[in-house]
């Protein structure tokens, strides 16, 4: 396998699917995909755990214990993170990070990615800031903050809920490093976020909120007697991808 930052090229992004459990990552990873990403809110809430507030340490570690094993890199979703969790995760085979800046200061997110660097100059870090994340967005405190910590030394840096080509693209020309964008069904495509310089294209909690809509679905389904997809992974196919067999 290629680096895991080597997958992140201009004109060919990652599109980094983010699992929540050992059957979605597996699923993800026969359906080809090279890099999977966890998505803290499909962790938390599949534990009944709240997200954003440091509830599911132990679970997302178990989970980069169990997803390690797989053939793909694996870079984990730690919240706002800390030295020892990268550390934990890092040692559990996750060759990356996402840390999210919570719109709290920005010179102590750096100094968490300067320190995280130092312990860990392999891992790949990925910085996220939130200043368009359930909030009217900031470009002007977006551009201050990617380019503060790139210059801390993160990997790459990660703006959810960016959605105008013109905020991405002054994103883009603001950093040397990759520029993920969080995926927005009806406002992207990945090929105009490919023109756009966008080196990184991941799901977040898409998968996880549509799986439980297919859930339902389905479910409505046979109550109704309606008609319910056919192509669904067999028993047999999923039990096989248990790692004791």
């Amino acid at each position: 396998m290629s680096g895991f930052s080597d997958l992140h090229r201009a004109g060919d992004p990652l599109i980094l699917p983010n699992a929540w459990d050992v059957a979605s990552a597996r699923c993800l990873a026969e359906a080809g995909f090279r890099a999977l990403g966890t998505t803290s809110l499909g962790v938390a809430a599949a534990g009944g755990l709240p997200d954003g507030a440091g509830a599911t340490s132990a679970e997302t570690l178990r989970l980069t214990r169990s997803l390690a094993k797989l053939p793909v890199h694996l870079t984990v979703d730690i919240e706002t993170g800390s030295v020892n969790a990268a550390v934990a995760v890092a040692a559990a085979g996750a060759a990356g990070v996402n840390m999210e800046d919570a719109m709290g200061p920005a010179q102590a997110h750096a100094a968490l990615i300067r320190s995280v660097k130092r312990e860990l100059p392999q891992l790949f870090v990925n910085a996220r800031t939130d200043t368009h994340w359930q909030r009217p967005g900031d470009l002007a405190e977006t551009l201050r903050r990617v380019r503060r910590y790139a210059d801390a030394g993160a990997d790459g840096v990660f703006v959810p809920g960016l959605a105008e080509p013109p905020d991405i693209a002054a994103v883009v020309a603001a950093v040397d490093v990759p520029v993920n964008i969080l995926f927005l069904p009806g406002r992207h495509t990945v090929a105009a976020l490919s023109q756009l310089g966008v080196r990184r294209i991941s799901t977040g909690s898409l998968l996880f909120r549509a799986a439980l809509a297919a859930c339902a679905d389905t479910a409505l389904a046979v109550r109704d007697s309606l008609a319910v997809r056919p192509d669904l992974p067999s028993y047999s196919q999923i039990n096989a991808w248990s790692p004791t067999r």
